[in-house]
């Protein structure tokens, strides 16, 4: 995708498709997704790319291990 707002659009659509199906998993899963792709938004609001996961979990978890930046 190209956007974090085409993403959304396409989860959106997906949880109701999953909805229908029955599929809780899957309904789970991406609002999970959906929920952590609206607080990267809020977090980010001049930032439109689609964020990766690592830079959802970065954004929810900064002190994380995987995200920390060090300086030379």
């Amino acid at each position: 995708m190209k956007s974090i707002d085409e993403h959304i659009q396409k989860d959106q659509s997906e949880i109701e498709e999953a909805k229908a199906a029955g599929d809780t998993a899957k309904v789970r899963h991406l609002e999970s997704e959906l929920n952590a792709l609206k607080e990267y938004k809020e977090h980010n609001p001049g930032d439109k790319h689609d964020p990766t996961s690592l830079e959802l979990h970065c954004d929810a978890n900064p002190e994380a291990d995987e995200c920390r930046v060090y300086d030379d």
